[in-house]
């Protein structure tokens, strides 16, 4: 395991060896892979949005059980339950609370009053002002080009413009999965990397190894973005089942819809009214119309049946368009060890064409 190679404001102030962050990614960043990505000196990231309360407590003792390294938590701002959510990280002694989607302002508040970074993931430069505004430590913003929930606009153009609305630490995802990248994110100005795609490819993750194998096997065009899943735009790996969603129309949707609903109901135990209360959070948060929020129940499950269960003819595979060069399954202290070195080799390399 490498020494610290990297100095920067996210090392500096998360208090991590590596500017390289796992991102939380729904049935895949569990305990098992946010210790691996702990302990080989990067950010590791619990995903809870597909966690019941109870199952959070039980993943954050696990990860503490295994690793005396800072970690974070992603939560859902708009979730019935996230002001019990922020109160378990605070009571467990949690470093960071990273969202998907902005949160509140008191929220933010509350979690700096007990030493906890705040870190929410943005898609635009306003959205980053806003944050900052608030109180945010630092952003996370992802460039088209990577995989789940993504805008359409990629991280090269995405990424300056939310450098100069900010004076805070800024990480870049969408893209990035080995030295060069990391290097290049550096020398535009941010102050780490967040990858999913690439963590997901290793030992450390627990999706099945068939599933990872078909992930290995794609190339540049085996990814594609659509709304028909879940109502927003989501990028993922082309697969059979996929594609035939895309062409079914959405009356022919309804009756698996509506039965993915009835499972995730009974998976995650939430009650109709916390799925409603969930479900209006999510229209005032987000603006999602009645439809798209009927569509999105569907996500959690559609995942897990891919992700967990290893069904792709049933299940959707979350993928960032690095799939397509990915080759291989190392350890996270593998990958964060090529990754870093690999950065400071170009960081050297690049310095000599200064005069």
């Amino acid at each position: 395991m490498i020494a610290q190679l990297l100095r920067t404001p996210f090392t500096d102030l998360v208090g991590v060896r590596h500017p390289v962050v796992q991102t939380g990614m729904g049935w895949v960043s569990g305990p098992r892979l946010t210790v691996g990505t702990a302990n080989a000196g990067g950010l590791g990231i619990l995903a809870s949005a597909t966690m019941t309360l109870e199952e959070l407590e039980r993943a954050i003792l696990e990860v503490k059980r295994r690793t005396d390294q800072p970690f974070g938590v992603n939560l859902r701002a708009d979730a019935g339950d996230a002001p019990e959510r922020v109160d378990l990280l605070i009571r467990h002694g949690v470093e960071v609370a990273s969202f998907a989607l902005a949160p509140r302002q008191d929220q933010i508040r509350k979690l700096k009053d007990h030493g906890i970074v705040v870190m929410p993931s943005i898609g635009a430069a306003k959205h980053a002002v806003k944050v900052a505004s608030w109180g945010a430590d630092a952003v996370m913003v992802q460039g088209g080009e990577g995989g789940g929930h993504t805008g359409a606009v990629p991280t090269t153009l995405l990424l300056p413009t939310v450098l100069d609305a900010v004076d805070i630490p800024v990480v870049a995802a969408g893209g990035f999965f080995d030295g060069r990248g990391l290097a290049a994110a550096l020398s535009y100005g941010a102050a780490a990397v967040g990858m999913g795609t690439r963590f997901l490819l290793t030992q450390d993750s627990a999706v099945p190894d068939a599933v990872k194998q078909l992930y290995l096997q794609t190339d540049l065009t085996g990814t594609v973005v659509t709304s028909k899943v879940d109502g927003m735009p989501h990028r993922m790996l082309r697969t059979a089942f996929v594609d035939e969603v895309e062409e079914t129309s959405s009356l022919r949707r309804l009756g698996p819809t509506v039965r993915r609903t009835l499972e995730f109901k009974r998976d995650s135990g939430m009650s109709w009214r916390q799925l409603a209360r969930d479900g209006r959070a999510m229209r005032t948060a987000q603006g999602r119309t009645l439809a798209q929020m009927t569509l999105a129940a569907n996500t959690p499950t559609l995942l897990k049946a891919g992700l967990v269960e290893g069904d792709t003819t049933a299940g959707i595979l979350a993928s960032g368009q690095v799939a397509g060069v990915i080759d291989d399954l190392p350890t996270c202290e593998e990958l964060l060890d090529r990754v870093v070195t690999g950065a400071v080799e170009e960081l050297r390399r690049t310095s000599s064409y200064v005069l």
